[in-house]
């Protein structure tokens, strides 16, 4: 019979196996001036600033509707932007947006790599407001990791505390301009300082506020590394002819003092590596921490410069370049000559090509799509209920009665009135309640739903049968016919 051993106990002096969790490794980015940083900033405040203003924007839309430009209105279930007005029945506009953002951002990433993740994405964009304040504060690179390593002194709490104000504040501005875009924002303004907001508006106020400073305050690149998952398959949108972040490897290798012979233009200052917000080296290739912001160019060519050497030892370069120039500068020692070299086998950068094509191709079907959908798109809609229990009632003369109730939904802010018309190739008599008439007519609240009871009686001595189509047609005064629903008219077997 066979045994089951324990496992064996490690001697003491055997070498532990190696643990499969890193601590992380705090990142100091350091600050860097050039084009790729200034273009940064001039996207950052755009975005801020469309993000803090849009909220107090306004926009007239007539007596009794909210004058907010931008307004998300759970309450009557509309969302609102600007001339446009949209119902909970037309999510799938919010639905057409949002596949419009998806295969813009493929067509971004195709043609630029992950210019979305460097320059536009929220977390990208409060980090570097994060940092900013970091650093107006507690100073640049070295200073910052020096206080770290300094034991708590006034100095050091002082500056720590005003840092972590100034984010709380950021923070909170944050978390209440989102709820402007659900409240009106001078109103809901009004109420968080003055205690007199709800308890769901002060519970995802704080949720923002702290999600925003964690993330950017405290997370920072373990969102983009770890919590992210566009890094996970944006390389499904890459190919060869991407512009992408990358060091020309052949030009700067190998790598030396700026003075020596036979080295590259890479003199290893490791400029590169402490601008990087993420961290990484990006001599080491593509890699999936890198989100493609461009800092280290600006480091790599101020360094380029300073040794008077031509600039774009890292740039945005595609693969399909790369390796054109490995190949024809590999026989070549480092020179001058190298660097005319590998730059001449470049070609200009291909955009238009079956993949971008073919992303083009489908945003242009989506924004047909959706144009089409918006320009068809019907101000008043008809629904008809027809009622269930009972199905039908078989009246004392012998007749058969069925009862709809008829929900009328005008978009516009006027009131509408139409005739109500039966269309039944069996003779039905209708009657509509608080509307008298064979041609009653019905009225429409503006921007609202309005409902009318309606009977439906078939005459007795009339042939039975189980079910009969019928519809209701709304006809205007010029007599065209606005909308019309089916529905049916239900019966005892024919016999």
């Amino acid at each position: 019979m066979s045994t089951i051993q324990a496992p064996e106990r490690l001697k003491p002096d055997a070498t532990p196996p190696p643990s499969l969790y890193a601590d992380r490794v705090k990142v100091y980015p350091k600050t860097v001036k050039g084009p790729v940083r200034r273009v940064k900033w001039a996207v950052l405040i755009l975005c801020l600033a469309l993000y803090y203003v849009v909220p107090w924007l306004r926009w007239d839309r007539g007596p009794g509707a909210p004058d907010q430009a931008v307004l998300v209105d759970i309450t009557n279930g509309r969302l609102f932007f600007f001339f446009i007005e949209i119902w909970p029945q037309e999510v799938y506009f919010l639905t057409g947006l949002l596949v419009l953002g998806a295969i813009g951002l493929f067509v971004a990433t195709s043609l630029f790599g992950r210019v979305w993740c460097g320059f536009a994405c929220p977390q990208t964009v409060w980090t570097d407001l994060f940092m900013w304040v970091e650093r107006l504060v507690q100073g640049d690179r070295n200073e910052r990791m020096r206080l770290d390593k300094q034991p708590w002194t006034l100095e050091k709490l002082r500056k720590k505390g005003l840092t972590h104000a100034a984010w709380l504040v950021i923070a909170a501005a944050t978390g209440g301009a989102w709820i402007m875009y659900f409240n009106d924002a001078p109103t809901v303004t009004v109420d968080l300082l003055t205690g007199g907001a709800s308890l769901d508006v002060y519970f995802f106020f704080g949720l923002f506020t702290a999600t925003t400073y964690v993330l950017a305050g405290w997370a920072r690149e373990q969102v983009c590394t770890y919590m992210c998952p566009w890094p996970r398959f944006q390389a499904a949108m890459l190919d060869e002819n991407s512009l992408v972040v990358s060091y020309r490897d052949w030009r700067g290798e190998p790598r030396g003092k700026a003075k020596a012979d036979g080295v590259g233009d890479c003199v290893d200052c490791q400029a590169c590596v402490n601008v990087c917000p993420t961290g990484i080296d990006i001599r080491d290739g593509q890699q999936l921490e890198c989100i493609g912001c461009g800092l280290c160019i600006d480091a790599c060519d101020d360094i380029m410069m300073r040794l008077d050497r031509p600039k774009g030892l890292i740039a945005f370069e595609t693969l399909s370049n790369l390796a054109a120039s490995t190949a024809a500068t590999k026989a070549l020692p480092p020179s001058s000559a190298r660097c005319g070299t590998g730059m001449e086998v470049r070609q200009t950068p291909r955009f238009i090509r079956p993949r971008t094509l073919l992303y083009a191709g489908m945003l242009g079907a989506v924004v047909a799509i959706m144009l089409g959908a918006w320009l068809l798109r019907q101000t008043v809609t008809l629904s008809v209920l027809r009622d269930r229990a009972p199905l039908f009632v078989t009246l004392s003369d012998g007749g058969v009665r069925n009862a709809y109730t008829l929900k009328i939904a005008n978009k516009d802010r006027d009131i509408g009135t139409y005739a109500l018309v039966l269309d039944s190739r069996t003779p039905l008599l209708m009657q509509v309640q608080e509307a008298p008439g064979e041609r009653p007519m019905v009225t429409t609240r503006p921007d609202g739903i309005t409902q009318w009871r309606v009977l439906l009686t078939q005459p007795p001595g009339t042939p039975t049968r189980a079910s009969i189509p019928v519809t209701f047609r709304l006809v205007d005064g010029r007599g065209r016919t606005v909308i019309s629903e089916s529905s049916i008219f239900l019966g005892p077997e024919a016999r």
